[in-house]
């Protein structure tokens, strides 16, 4: 980890709601931004921030997220995630997520990653992967 990676960062995104972010459960007029999608682009988001601020050969992981989905955002909307870095306690890492569409708000989030050696961490899983007959 750089020493750049302090609280108080912050990172926003801006993206479509395209068709692959929607549910189709609902038929063709209620295509809205998918739950699990807005996870997956709040785990992204948080992620770039983390980025830029570690050594070669570190990445991370998530490993918590609380998210209330507070307002349906309809196919073609436009969507901003506000991310900023809460908390830094050793390679354990908290953020907090305010997304809008531009009419409401969409969510608020907490979400905890942790800051891994890539390199280990493959030799952890192909560990397990053997074990499970994976290998």
């Amino acid at each position: 980890m750089k020493p750049t990676l302090q609280s108080g960062l912050k990172h926003t995104v801006k993206f479509e709601v395209t068709r692959d972010r929607t549910i189709d459960f609902m038929g063709e007029k209620a295509r809205v931004y998918a739950t699990p999608m807005l996870v997956r682009d709040v785990e992204i988001a948080c992620r770039e921030l983390l980025l830029a601020h570690l050594d070669a050969g570190e990445d991370s992981v998530g490993t918590r997220i609380e998210l209330d989905h507070l307002a349906a955002t309809l196919m073609g909307m436009p969507v901003e995630l506000d991310i900023e870095l809460v908390e830094v306690k050793g390679r354990a890492v908290t953020f907090k997520v305010e997304g809008r569409d531009s009419v409401d708000p969409i969510c608020r989030a907490t979400h905890q990653r942790f800051i891994v050696d890539i390199a280990q961490t493959e030799r952890r899983l192909a560990s397990k992967a053997a074990k499970a007959g994976l290998a």
